[in-house]
């Protein structure tokens, strides 16, 4: 029997399975760390307030 289908005949929690299969699912795309992101995100209010002050 395959890995993902033990996964999904084998019985859930019930107070959290909606979310533990959430997370359990890869998704496609762009993977982002958190720091660069957040990095990303301070640089371009800063740059906003520059541009607001300056012109």
């Amino acid at each position: 029997m395959s890995k993902k289908k033990k996964k999904k005949e084998s019985p859930m929690p019930a107070a959290s399975a909606g979310l533990l299969r959430f997370f359990e699912e890869e998704t496609e795309g762009v993977k982002v760390r958190p720091e660069l992101l957040m990095g990303l995100a301070v640089a371009l209010i800063v740059v906003c307030v520059l541009a607001q002050t300056f012109f």
